[in-house]
């Protein structure tokens, strides 16, 4: 099995990529999903938020008011830390298991995880076998998302300050896929990285 971690900013064209893989034979997992997945209805990771946080958080039917909760947490670090101390042990539980059914059909597989805040968490200290970076410059992403989003200029420049930099992810990067161009040129790289790692497995 060969574990692929897939990073890259708001907007830099990770989805298109981790698409791509998927669609030549990669077994995908998405981090966002997990993170749902984490406080999906009747999770342990649910009830302890509700428990953190309070009962009102629980909609009708269930589910969690996330925006309720992204209220509460947005400017309080305290609230933050604790919504993240229950979050991220229950998304890396439910990565081991993604990890451990993939090995299980196919313990040749190629996985990616299409993680957007590898640098900023401890997330990146897993044993990857290789870390690819997505990358675009801040005009193309600040157009992108204000285009397919509909943010306001300023709010997309905002959210991309809020993440790590372009240079910091290359640090820990061992491949950089320049989604700057157009979508053939991106999936050309992807098709060319799928091929190497084929060939090494």
């Amino acid at each position: 099995m060969q574990l692929i971690a897939l990073t890259g900013g708001i907007a830099s064209g990770k989805s298109t990529i981790g698409r791509r893989f998927e669609a030549r034979g990669a077994r995908r997992i998405d981090a966002d999903q997990l993170a749902r997945d984490a406080v999906a209805p009747g999770s342990p990771g649910l009830e302890r938020v509700i428990s953190t946080f309070g009962e009102e958080l629980r909609l009708v039917d269930g589910s969690l008011d996330r925006a309720a909760l992204g209220s509460r947490v947005f400017g309080d670090a305290a609230a933050l830390a604790q919504l993240n101390a229950i979050v991220h042990p229950e998304v890396r539980r439910l990565f081991a298991e993604r990890v451990e059914a993939a090995r299980a059909v196919d313990p040749e597989s190629i996985v990616v995880y299409e993680i957007p805040l590898l640098v900023e968490t401890d997330a990146r200290d897993e044993q990857w076998d290789l870390i690819v970076v997505a990358e675009a410059d801040i005009e193309a992403r600040v157009a992108r998302m204000m285009t397919l989003r509909g943010m306001t200029e300023d709010d997309a420049r905002a959210r991309i300050l809020r993440q790590a930099s372009n240079e910091e992810r290359r640090q820990i990067a061992d491949v950089v896929i320049d989604t700057s161009g157009s979508e053939a040129e991106t999936l050309e790289q992807v098709d060319q990285l799928w091929e190497r790692l084929v060939t090494r497995g």
